[in-house]
């Protein structure tokens, strides 16, 4: 794993875009200063040199180098630009929540069953500049449609956008990583009404249960057994909102074999019972 800065966004709901563009600047030119601008502002330059500021820390932006402005801080040039210099930028927000930390170990937002973590990198070198750069410029056309399909063209190509950065910073072992976790939460979710034990998921995907553990721990915060339970306690909360199954029927189809331990644990984690949460939700 890295240590640089990441942004990470717990979605849904997901980042959407607002506007972009290309900018030139002449030699002499740059970039304006602007505090709290309530946006995202993604930076990738295309050629020429890019020098900017956020509060206490600076970057010197080459070729194929891209930077996230974050909306609630103080941004500015820390020196004119001494080449022509060509950039995108692009405005974007974030509704649900989201932090900045200095590493992925050290942040508060992890993934889970039904959300998803999106980490971009504040500042990285593209691996692929070129397919960047057709994928802004993609980008920019949409942006200048007026049409409900240029709506959904930009939005779509703007999360195509996040989804190349979100896999793009990672290790070779960080993606190893993600993919086991998936693989297992995968396998968790097919078979939560059954019994899944530590050593059937480790048959089932060919892979030592620690490191599989791991692996959970590191994508979604949480043991294999933590993310059975969580999964199935959501499965009861869905059965006891949309059906007017005994409490003993919903234990039995979302994994659990007693029902007092599913109703222990069911007010554990949601501070109802389950005839109280049911209740909240009916008529």
């Amino acid at each position: 794993m890295t240590n640089q800065q990441l942004l990470t966004y717990l979605s849904p709901p997901l980042p959407y875009f607002i506007e972009s563009n290309r900018t030139t600047y002449a030699v002499g030119e740059e970039h304006p200063t602007r505090a709290n601008l309530g946006v995202f502002d993604m930076l990738f330059v295309h050629k020429g040199m890019l020098h900017i500021g956020e509060e206490d820390k600076q970057w010197t932006l080459g070729e194929g180098q891209m930077l996230i402005l974050r909306p609630d801080r103080w941004h500015y040039s820390t020196k004119p630009c001494e080449q022509e210099t060509v950039f995108d930028w692009v405005h974007f927000q974030a509704p649900g929540n989201w932090e900045e930390t200095d590493g992925p170990q050290s942040g508060t937002l992890r993934g889970d069953y039904y959300t998803y973590a999106i980490r971009l990198p504040k500042h990285m070198t593209l691996t692929y500049p070129d397919e960047a750069k057709e994928m802004f410029a993609g980008l920019h056309e949409a942006a200048m449609g007026s049409t409900h399909a240029a709506f959904w063209e930009r939005q779509q190509r703007f999360l195509h956008l996040l989804q190349m950065l979100d896999e793009g910073w990672r290790t070779d072992e960080a993606k190893a990583a993600v993919s086991v976790a998936e693989r297992a939460a995968a396998y968790m979710k097919l078979n939560y009404r059954s019994s899944v034990s530590n050593r059937m998921l480790s048959e089932a995907l060919h892979l030592h249960s620690n490191y599989i553990a791991r692996c959970m721990t590191e994508v979604f915060g949480c043991t294999p057994q933590q993310f059975l339970l969580y999964y199935r306690l959501d499965q009861a909360k869905l059965l006891l909102i949309k059906t007017d199954w005994p409490i003993a029927r919903v234990a039995e189809e979302t994994g659990f074999r007693q029902t007092p331990h599913f109703s222990r644990l069911f007010s554990e984690h949601t501070g109802l019972s389950p005839l109280r949460f049911r209740k909240r939700f009916t008529i």
